[in-house]
Order: structure tokens, then C-alpha cells, then sequence
């Protein structure tokens, strides 16, 4: 058990590298950037189109991501129609690597919305020991998925691109702890820098339509 939770820390071992902090700050009156949040510079690319993009930067091994995520549900649900909710998995440690790995099979699989939660649910709740991606095939066909198709699938190219693209795009965000929360590839929050869970989600609240304003803003261009 001591051993398997070792594995599961691994990328959890310094709070810079884990968001939520032992003992939060105070909550924030204002939000203040380079305090509460920070700027990504150089803005980075989105994959939600005209909507304004939420992601959060997870990894189904850190205890701090399971905590935080009927909090990220909380998020989700509260957006308004012009923004629109993600995940991106950290491979902060090569420990963290199948779970990544997981997330994109499930998501390819079209089965991503009834395991998230529940993979969560096994790991930390009832303590399995699911850690590579054979273990984790396993987990995937108590939920219906036939293990030889899960694993084929997850070493596909589909697959294997946006694992690259995952590492290339939390190392461009500036990301070093989970759970993160990165709002239109401009802003980056944790936990610690808002001040708590619930301080988290008004502060996303914030940053949203901080972008809805400014896009608002732009002038239309002529024609």
C-alpha cells in the first residue's frame, strides 16, 4: 500500500508541483494578476474555437486533482454558452504517463464521460493498483471496453499526438502544479494563488468574462 501510494505522490512530492497547498491563502477581495493569476506569455493556441476555453491540468495520480473535482464539475456547469470546459493531462513524472495515456484512449473511445469520475473513484477512494496501461485495461473493461481494443487504441498516433501535444502545451502554459486551470490559453490559476477551491472557481468566474469583455471590445472588422 505504502509503495503504491509512493507511485501515486510521485509527482506530488513539492507543493509548487501539487496547486492545492496545505493551508490556503486568504481569499482574494480583487484578483490581482501575477498574484492571483498569471499571464501565459506568449498567449497560447485553442481548441474550443470562438468559445472561451477553460482547461484544467490534471493527472488522475495526484489526490489533490480528485479532491478538486466535483469543484471542476462546479466549474463546468456554471459557464456560460460562449465558453466551454477541458482536461489536459501533466506527465510531470514517468509514473503519470499511462494515466495520460488512459485519458486520450478513453477519450478517442468515446467513453471519457462515464469513466473520469470512476477512475478517480479507483485509485483513491478504493485504492486499486492500476499502474500501467495493461492495469488500467483491466479497469476500462469493467466499464465495457474490450482490453484488446483499449489497447490498441492506446498506442495510436491519435493517441500519441495529443500526448505530445499535452506535454508541449502544460510546459508552454507555465503549468508546474495539478490541479491548474489555464482560461483561454492567457490565464493560468491554482488553488494556492486563489486562496481555496470554492475562491477558484469565482476567480475563473472572473477571468471568463474578463475575455468575453475584451472580445467584446474588438472592433468588428469591415468588410
Amino acid at each position: 500500500m505504502l509503495k503504491r501510494l509512493g507511485l501515486l505522490l510521485g509527482g506530488c512530492l513539492l507543493v509548487s508541483l501539487c496547486g492545492a497547498a496545505e493551508t490556503p491563502a486568504k481569499p482574494a477581495t480583487t484578483w490581482e494578476a501575477g498574484k492571483n493569476y498569471f499571464l501565459v506569455d506568449p498567449p497560447q493556441p485553442t481548441a474550443t474555437g470562438s468559445k472561451i476555453e477553460v482547461l484544467e491540468v490534471f493527472s488522475y495520480a495526484c489526490p489533490h486533482c480528485a479532491h478538486f473535482q466535483p469543484y471542476a464539475e462546479q466549474i463546468k456547469t456554471a459557464l456560460p454558452a460562449y465558453a466551454s470546459f477541458g482536461y489536459m493531462p501533466a506527465i510531470f513524472t514517468p509514473q503519470w504517463e499511462p494515466y495520460a495515456r488512459a485519458f486520450y484512449t478513453a477519450q478517442s473511445l468515446g467513453v471519457l464521460d462515464k469513466t473520469h469520475q470512476a477512475l478517480f473513484d479507483a485509485l483513491h477512494r478504493d485504492h486499486q493498483s492500476l499502474r500501467t496501461i495493461e492495469d488500467l485495461s483491466t479497469f476500462y473493461a469493467q466499464h465495457g471496453i474490450d482490453k484488446a481494443k483499449f489497447l490498441a487504441a492506446s498506442g495510436s498516433f491519435e493517441v500519441e499526438s495529443k500526448l505530445n501535444r499535452a506535454r508541449e502545451l502544460v510546459k508552454n502554459d507555465g503549468v508546474d502544479g495539478t490541479p491548474s486551470i489555464v482560461v483561454n490559453g492567457k490565464y493560468r490559476v491554482t488553488t494556492q494563488s486563489a486562496g481555496g477551491y470554492p475562491q477558484l472557481i469565482e476567480l475563473v468566474g472572473f477571468l471568463v468574462e474578463k475575455e468575453h469583455g475584451a472580445a467584446a471590445a474588438k472592433p468588428a472588422r469591415k468588410k
